[in-house]
């Protein structure tokens, strides 16, 4: 009797382990599968930023404009740089940075050609 449960005790614990692994193993696909690609922002206003990105997404805000101001409220500033660049695939190890001035403002004139 004693014998019968520790064999089915291991044959618990081997089926957990696989049980396990094969979990790992789709949640790694299921990453993959949400790699999808940097969309374009330039010019846009910074809350498409926020609102088009996988909320699990790593973000860096800055303003470029030299006055090194706190970005409080994404739907007063617009986009000037981003990266990476539109179109290169996004996973959720990558950190897109995008840098922002207040709307109204024009980017500041060496943005406007590191971009270019």
């Amino acid at each position: 009797m004693r014998r019968a449960a520790v064999v089915g005790a291991g044959a618990v614990l081997a089926l957990a382990a696989v049980a396990v692994t094969s979990a790992e193993e789709s949640a790694a696909a299921g990453d993959d599968a949400e790699a999808r690609p940097m969309p374009d922002f330039l010019g846009l206003g910074l809350w498409r930023v926020f609102t088009r990105l996988p909320r699990r997404t790593r973000l860096d805000v800055h303003d470029v404009s030299g006055r090194d101001r706190r970005v409080l409220w994404p739907p007063s500033w617009q986009v000037c740089t981003q990266y990476p660049a539109a179109g290169t695939g996004l996973d959720r190890r990558t950190t897109v940075m995008i840098g922002v001035v207040r709307k109204g403002e024009s980017c500041p004139p060496r943005v406007q050609s590191a971009r270019r």
